[in-house]
Formats: structure tokens, C-alpha cells, sequence
């Protein structure tokens, strides 16, 4: 099923102590020491480094001057900045310390501090108790700092409803009151209690107050607290931009224990970008850290957290273990009321695993049950959701499973409300009611499609768009007709792909991308086949980290216009390949008919393009090479038969492929020899490039050649001779930021280089130039698209394994601007064949041909033969 992002798995960061006035002070020194030791205990929140150091310093003096009540607030003050700096144990051995020397109201002060130590060792029953000996002695404010503490230890025992009352009950008196620290405080606690039960606004106001607070007070700390809070609260309302703009913010503001619990937040949100690739390694390193310091509590819910990622990476058997070490540490604790999560991890385990069992049904319909009891809202929506999947494929009636999530289709997380109407529509579905069951597909995706459109950096917009990739292919399987396969096709390609790309400008990013091409290009120079040094990876991580905070803009969601398409189209054929579960389909559009085509499983069909794409790079390095040629003639030959109603259209094609067929080198296929086609990502992305495709009155033509082939500047110097008025490149001219802003507005950009692709790393897809790479995210820099680019380098028309729409390779980015059209390979190009090939295609481009029929007309050695034409065509 879709999957949704983990549930709240873990208490985040809160206050954890009070000060107070009490104990008063006596004349002379130790009046002083008296007013220190307060002073300390206040600091202890706002800078826990300089109050620890100062703390042990006075506790010292205090003994020396026979001033025990100094040395016993000191000692307070010293226990709560050592757990805020990753001494944990130290912290509580501190105010062990400052327990056995206190009595009274002292004493019950010592039990405050020590509720929100204890619970994050783990120990929360113990916790409860010191809170319990304490609440009958402490008055007034010291009561309140006493409930903030309780709801702390509630919410890391599972009773965050509970937690958020005691919260609530609080807050008036503490708003009324001189006490920032724990005002901040509680408004947190208050703020993520609400969270974890679903109340994202409620919560919001909350952390928003608390931010304001502490920074109004001065308090650095805890507003950076509050704020990672407010981050967190951003992710699971589905805003993952937000969240990572407030997490990177928070970060540098956090003592190690609050930085530790920001990155397993991180790693949700992470997890909930479609990244578990990069929130596992987080959360794996986040745990050992907690583990050293002894932070038991945070160990259980790291736990849980790698358990979703291991599931979102695809590894159930292995989360189902992390999950089952997880129950096992809450169970430990007697944090029994996050127990029920953990089982729910299972269940989802369980689910991807395969498992359509009877047996599961029960098990899915109790630990729903338990959820639910517990207060876990939407996880137990979630599970009730499995339990609803399981039931529709035993083929048992599931309405009463579905009814109590109603609402949670439509105020839920984006991903449980895309899951919810999807087991509504199978529901539908299975009942006969196929009207209904479309009605709730459409539902489901107007919620993915909104929330792609939070997202800004293409990478994100497409994995989010991928939560209703299996509502999409359902929605295929009611299509009654050829023209409603195509409606529904583009409908699930349009989510992945906004109208126009044109993020803002973004100084910080531009200058990290400057220093990255200045390492690059030293890196190149000095060690061409080694791993690239510590400081590129870093510059790349601080770069993808800054385009993934990117906001999108909502856009206009026009479903493609059928009529306006054929129209458009005049003698051409639209052929758009369409993935059905493991069959792979085609509707074509031409001369007024929509046609459905059954063609071949589609695993066949990747698996001879694959062999196609490998025996094409051989013979493209080695022409000689005899098994290369006879492989490509074989799989090409069979790609044909497998294609072969495609070859019985008329006029030029336009073809719309599916999954790694993107990046197959479709002029070798029989059927396309010396035949005009373009490659587009969508029908609807091929009307936008037409429109795109207006010559200007002036012809503005830029060339450049980079370094490190023999023939690019002979290849450019006889381009130029057919565009005498051009803008040239050569040499130590060529320099990436330079042709990056030629490029801006230009009609004919030709760059002929060398070209790197980036698999799992599209953002860093290169052009390597004279100072340095040009890569894909300098492209999204450019003010105004070029009309037509011609990539005369390697692989830079490929697309990544997981890139079902090739929304992130170079050649989609340019589309994505507004570029018309764009010829690239997706295989390596050879050097000698390039200036002969590219000035033969150009010659017909000022003939007046079209790029299509320009590439089309040029007779192909393998060194060429992985140009495609893509776009408008």
C-alpha cells in the first residue's frame, strides 16, 4: 500500500527544571554565593556550557564557606546543564547529591529537577514517583515548573493526552507569571502533546507562543528548542520545506542532547521526503550518540524511527526487527503507551512483506484497536487502513473497517488521506460501484497532487508525487477507453511535474555552488579517478540541502485538453507508453482515433533495452567490437516485435515513454531509422514545449566547447561557420558561469564537452568546462530559458533508476524552465564522430528543418547514435 510517514515515535525536547527564589540569603559572602548560585540556576536554561562550568566551580566554594544552601542550589543548577550537555548520568548523580543534603520544600524542589532526568534515562515510573512525593509540598510557581516536568515524563510514558491536560491546566497561572523559562517550556510540551495527537493547530499556536516567548526573554536555547519543535510540527502537517528551513535554523541553538533529538526528527522527515536512503545512516549514527550518554528513552524511540526507515527503504524483514528491539526498550522502561506503535510498525512490515492472512486481519483489526485507545489517532487510522487492504483481498466486505477513518480522508497527513480513499475506492471497487470507486481515486489524487506542490526542488516533488503512484495504477485499471487510459496517464505524470520551474535566486546556494566547481575542477585536475574529497561531498550535501527547502507554488491543475492535443499534433502521432502493474501499454493519438495497445510485459521490454542501452556503450567506445554490434542488432530486433504497433503509425511520433525506456536510444530501433520523433515526458509537457518553440525576430545563438576533447572546438568552429552572428566559447573562455548566463534567453545553445551523469545525484549532472563543471543546478539559476539546447556529451540525456519520469535529468530540468527543445544522449558520444554529425544537424537546421527532422535526416556511426530529440521536437 502507500505508505505513510512514522507516527511520533519519540518525546521531543522539553524543560526540564525551574528556578526559584526560595532560601533566601544572609550578609557578606554569603549573600553573594546565595545570588550566584539563583543566577546559575536561571542560566541553566538559557547557556547550560557556561552554568555547568560555574555550577561545579561554586558547589566547591559553597562547602569552603560553610554555605550549604548555595552549594545545594548549585549543585541543582550543575545537574540540569549536565544532562543539557550529554552527561546524563552525571546529572542525576548531581542531584542525588543535592537530594541527600535537602529536606522539605528544598527537598521537593531536588524531586522537580530530577522527573525530567530520570525520564529520559528511561526510568519514568521513577519519574512519576519523585514527581508524586513532590506535588503535595511545592506551591505556586514551583507547582507549575512541577507540572511541566509531569508532562514531560506523561507524554515519554505514552499518556500525551494526559500529558497535554496537565499542560493546559498549567499554562493560565504560568502566563500570568513572572517565569519565561518555564512558560517556554510548557508551551512546548503543550505544543507537542497536541501534535502527537493530531491537533496540528492547536499545536502550531502553541510552539509558535513558545518561540516568541523565549526569544522575548532572552533564551536562545530554549526559543531554538521550541522552534525544532515547530519543524516538527511542519512535518507532519505535510509542509517538508518548512520543516527543513526550521530544523537547519534550530540546530546551531541546541545543547547535544536537543540536537540529538532534532536529527530523529530530521530523520522522519527525511523518511516522509521519500529519503530513507539518507535518514537511515542519520538515525543509525543519532542512536550511538544518545547510547553514550546514557539517554535511554531517546535509544527506544531512535529505535522505532530506523525501524520506518528500514521500511521505506524497502527492507521489511530487517524493520520488523528494529521494530521488535524497540517494543522491547519501551517495555523496559514501562512506557507501555508507545508499546502500541511499535506494533504497528510490524504491522506495516508485515504488510509489505506480502502477508494477506486471515490471521493478519485480526491481528491488523486489534492493533488498531489498542491505537486508538491509546490516543494514537492517525496510526490507528493507518492500521485500520492495512486491516481494510487485507480484508478486500480476501475478498471480505471492509465498510466497517473504513467508516471510523472518514475523517481521517480528509484531515489527515497527506499520506494516510491518499491511503484512506484508496482503500475507499477498492472498497468501491469490490462492491461494483466503479463510478464510485473512480470518484474516490480522483479524491486521492487530488490530495497527492497537493501535496507535490508543497515541495519546490523537483527530486522532493517527484518522490511525493510517487505516494499515489499505486492509487494512479488502479485508476488506470478503470479506464473504460483509450482516451481515458491517456486522461488518467497524464493526470499521474502532471503531479510530478510542475507547469514551469523558476525557483527564486538564492545567494547562499550560488556561492556554495561557486566554491563546489572550484573544487571540482581542482579535484579533476589533480585526481581524475579518485572518490571526490570530504570537502566535495560536503559542499554537495549543504547544496541539496538548500534546494530541498525550496517552496512550491500551487499551481493550476488543467487536465490535457484532448481536443487542443489533436489538434496540435496535425500529422503526427502521439504515442504515450503506459505502465499497468507489470504490463506495459501504449495509447496512440493520430488522425483523429485514441488507441489502445496491449504491447508486452514490461520487465520484457526493460530487459531489452537494458541490453540494448549496455551493447550501444561498448560499440560507442570500441566500434570493432563484433558481440557489442551483434547484441544491439538482437535486442533491438526484439524491442521492435515487442513495439511493433508503434512502427505502423503514421507521420512523425511523439513519444511519451515510461520508466527507464526514457533513456533508451531510440533512433537504433528498426522502426524509427531515418523517422523524424521526439521524446517528451508527458502529452501535456509536449503542448507546453510547443508553445515554448517561437523563433525570435533576432537570432541570439551561443556555442562552447570545454576542455579535454580533441575535435569539441573543431566541432564548434564549424557550427559557427552556419551562424556567423554567433556568440563563441573556446578555450579558457569557456567558463561555466559565463555560459550559464549566455544561455539566458538564448535561441541556439550548442555546448559540446564533456558529460558526466550523476545516478542517485542528479542535481550534480555535469558539463565539465574550463573553471569547472556546469552542473543541472546551476541550469535552474538561468533567468530565462534557452530555445533550443543541443548536449554534445556524454549520458547527460539518461535518467536515474528511480526516476520513473525522468523529471530530474538535465534534459527534464531544461524542459522544466521552458526550454522547447533539447537534443542529448544517452550514450557515451564519440569524440571524432561529433564535429561531422553536429554540423550536418545544424546545416539542416538552417535550412528550415525542424530539430526532429533535422536529426532524423543525419546519417548515424554508434559514436552518435544515442541522440535523441526531446521536447517540442
Amino acid at each position: 500500500m502507500t505508505g505513510t510517514p512514522p507516527p511520533p515515535e519519540h518525546l521531543h525536547p522539553t524543560f526540564d527544571g525551574g528556578t526559584d527564589d526560595r532560601g533566601g540569603a544572609s550578609e557578606g559572602d554569603g549573600a553573594d554565593l546565595s545570588a550566584e548560585a539563583l543566577g546559575l540556576l536561571r542560566l541553566s536554561a538559557a547557556d547550560p556550557a557556561a552554568c555547568y562550568a560555574r555550577a561545579r566551580a561554586l558547589v566547591a566554594r559553597a562547602e569552603t564557606a560553610g554555605d550549604p544552601a548555595s552549594a545545594l542550589v548549585a549543585l541543582r543548577a550543575a545537574g540540569l546543564a549536565a544532562k543539557e550537555l550529554g552527561l546524563l548520568e552525571e546529572g542525576i548523580a548531581l542531584l542525588r547529591r543535592a537530594l541527600a543534603r535537602a529536606d522539605g520544600y528544598g527537598a521537593a524542589l531536588v524531586r522537580m529537577n530530577l522527573v525530567g532526568l530520570l525520564a529520559a534515562r528511561g526510568d519514568v515510573r521513577e519519574a512519576l514517583a519523585e514527581a508524586e512525593r513532590a506535588e503535595d509540598v511545592l506551591r505556586g510557581p514551583d507547582a507549575d515548573r512541577l507540572a511541566a516536568n509531569v508532562a514531560c515524563a506523561l507524554a515519554r510514558a505514552g499518556r500525551v493526552a494526559e500529558a497535554g491536560r496537565v499542560a493546559a491546566e498549567a499554562l493560565p497561572r504560568l502566563r500570568r507569571g513572572g517565569d519565561p523559562v518555564t512558560l517556554t517550556g510548557l508551551l512546548t510540551n503543550l505544543g507537542l502533546a497536541r501534535a502527537l495527537t493530531g491537533d496540528l493547530g492547536t499545536a502550531e499556536t502553541a510552539l509558535n507562543e513558545a518561540v516568541a516567548a523565549g526569544e522575548a526573554a532572552g533564551l536562545a536555547h530554549l526559543a531554538a528548542m521550541a522552534r525544532a519543535n515547530l519543524a516538527f510540527a511542519a512535518s507532519r502537517r505535510g509542509d517538508v520545506p518548512r520543516a527543513l528551513r526550521l530544523f537547519a535554523a534550530a540546530e546551531p541553538g541546541l545543547t547535544r542532547e536537543r540536537v540529538a533529538q532534532c536529527r530523529f526528527d530530521l530523520g522522519e522527515t527525511l523518511v516522509q521526503a521519500g529519503l530513507p536512503g539518507e535518514a537511515r545512516p542519520l538515525l543509525a549514527a543519532t542512536l550511538e550518540e544518545v547510547a553514550a550518554h546514557g539517554y535511554r528513552c531517546d535509544i527506544a524511540d531512535g529505535l522505532l524511527l530506523l525501524a520506518h526507515a528500514e521500511l521505506a527503504g524497502g527492507d521489511p524483514e530487517r524493520a520488523a526487527g528494529t521494530a521488535e528491539r524497540a517494543r522491547a526498550a519501551f517495555a523496559a522502561q514501562e512506557r507501555t503507551g508507545w508499546m502500541p506503535l511499535a506494533e504497528h510498525c510490524l504491522l506495516r512490515a508485515r504488510w509489505a512483506a506480502g502477508d494477506r492472512s486471515a490471521v493478519f486481519l485480526r491481528t491488523a483489526a486489534a492493533t488498531a484497536d489498542r491505537l486508538a485507545e491509546g490516543g494514537w489517532a492517525d496510526t490507528a487510522a493507518e492500521a485500520r487502513v492495512i486491516a481494510a487492504r487485507i480484508a478486500l483481498a480476501l475478498g471480505r466486505p471492509a465498510g466497517h473497517l473504513l467508516e471510523p477513518v472518514a475523517r481521517a480522508r480528509e484531515e489527515g497527513p497527506p499520506p494516510l488521506r491518499a491511503a484512506a480513499w484508496h482503500a475507499a475506492a477498492l472498497d468501491r471497487w469490490a462492491c461494483g460501484d466503479d463510478d464510485g470507486a473512480r470518484g474516490a481515486v480522483d479524491a486521492g489524487l487530488r490530495v497527492v497532487e497537493e501535496y507535490a506542490e508543497v515541495f519546490g526542488a523537483l527530486e522532493l516533488r517527484a518522490r511525493a508525487a510517487g505516494l499515489g503512484e499505486e492509487l494512479a495504477a488502479f485508476g488506470l485499471r478503470l479506464a473504460r477507453s483509450a482516451r481515458e487510459l491517456l486522461l488518467a496517464e497524464e493526470r499521474r505524470r502532471a503531479a510530478v511535474r510542475p507547469v514551469s520551474l523558476r525557483p527564486p535566486r538564492d545567494p547562499v546556494r550560488a556561492a556554495a555552488l561557486s566554491e563546489l566547481r572550484a573544487l571540482s575542477a581542482r579535484h579533476a585536475a589533480a585526481r581524475a579517478h579518485d572518490a571526490p574529497p570530504a570537502e566535495v561531498s560536503r559542499l554537495e550535501a549543504a547544496i541539496r540541502a538548500r534546494t530541498r527547502t525550496r517552496s512550491g507554488e500551487p499551481g493550476a491543475r488543467v487536465p490535457l485538453d484532448a481536443a487542443r492535443l489533436e489538434a496540435a499534433l496535425g500529422a503526427r502521432t502521439l504515442v504515450e507508453l503506459v505502465r499497468v502493474e507489470n504490463d506495459l501499454h501504449a495509447v496512440t493519438v493520430g488522425e483523429g482515433r485514441f488507441q489502445h495497445h496491449h504491447l508486452a510485459p514490461y520487465d520484457e521490454a526493460l530487459h531489452h533495452a537494458r541490453l540494448a542501452c549496455f551493447a550501444l556503450r561498448r560499440l560507442a567506445l570500441r566500434k570493432d567490437d563484433s558481440q557489442a554490434r551483434t547484441g544491439l542488432d538482437r535486442a533491438c530486433e526484439r524491442l521492435d516485435r515487442l513495439l511493433a504497433p508503434l512502427g505502423r503509425q503514421g507521420g512523425e511520433l511523439v513519444i511519451a515513454p515510461t520508466g527507464l525506456l526514457h533513456a533508451l536510444p531510440w533512433a537504433v530501433l528498426p522502426f524509427l531509422r531515418g523517422r523524424p520523433y521526439t521524446i517528451v515526458p508527458s502529452a501535456a509537457a509536449w503542448l507546453r514545449a510547443r508553445s515554448a518553440d517561437v523563433p525570435r525576430p533576432s537570432r541570439r545563438v551561443v556555442l562552447a566547447s570545454g576542455p579535454g576533447l580533441a575535435h569539441a572546438q573543431e566541432e564548434v568552429r564549424a557550427v559557427r561557420r552556419l551562424y556567423p552572428d554567433a556568440r563563441s566559447f573556446l578555450g579558457p573562455a569557456a567558463r561555466a558561469e559565463t555560459i550559464r548566463d549566455a544561455l539566458a534567453g538564448a535561441d541556439v545553445a550548442h555546448l559540446a564537452a564533456h558529460g558526466e551523469f550523476r545516478d542517485g545525484g542528479a542535481l550534480f549532472s555535469r558539463l565539465r568546462l574550463a573553471d569547472g563543471p556546469l552542473m543541472l543546478c546551476d541550469l535552474e539559476e538561468l533567468a530565462a530559458p534557452p530555445r533550443l539546447v543541443v548536449l554534445s556529451a556524454c549520458d547527460l540525456g539518461r535518467t536515474g533508476e528511480g526516476d520513473r519520469d525522468a523529471v530530474t535529468s538535465m534534459v527534464g530540468v531544461l524542459l522544466a524552465l521552458g526550454t522547447a527543445t533539447v537534443i542529448a544522449s544517452v550514450a557515451p558520444v564519440g569524440d571524432a564522430d561529433a564535429p561531422a554529425f553536429m554540423a550536418a544537424f545544424h546545416a539542416r537546421l538552417v535550412a528550415g528543418r525542424t530539430p526532429a527532422e533535422a536529426l532524423a535526416d543525419v546519417d548515424r556511426s554508434a559514436g552518435v547514435a544515442g541522440f535523441n530529440c526531446y521536447g517540442a521536437g
